[in-house]
């Protein structure tokens, strides 16, 4: 069974930092690349980072650029997602995704075949 795990998330203060890491069973994500999304109560599912499969290119959204970094580990089969300087409104559920066309690194949701069923992260004084 092809399956996308994600973990680390948690309640943090205004200023700290979180490692979301996203783990891959039933499948490699050698080929994949990966996506992180984010949805906040009442909000549109949102792009957060992505990386092709070889790792060579990254994108972010503009709300989160010089604050996460998005990373991937092929031997361990994982992807992880640090994030510094959090802010409130980083609170809400993230989840990665995988898509099979390794080379294209996506903030789209419609580029990804393969979802986790997210963690939550809160950031609250």
């Amino acid at each position: 069974q092809l399956q996308l795990v994600e973990s680390g998330g948690g309640l943090v203060q205004p200023g700290g930092s979180l490692r979301l890491s996203c783990a891959a069973s039933g499948f490699t994500l050698d080929y994949y690349a990966i996506g992180w999304f984010r949805q906040a109560p009442g909000k549109e599912r949102e792009g957060v980072s992505c990386i092709t499969s070889s790792g060579r290119s990254t994108d972010y959204a503009d709300s989160v650029k010089g604050r996460f970094t998005i990373s991937r580990d092929n031997a361990k089969n994982t992807v992880y997602l640090q994030m510094n300087s959090l802010k409130p409104e980083d609170t809400a559920i993230y989840y990665c995704a995988a898509g099979a066309k390794g080379y294209y690194c996506s903030g789209h949701h419609s580029s990804y075949d393969y979802w986790g069923q997210g963690t939550q992260v809160t950031v609250s004084s």
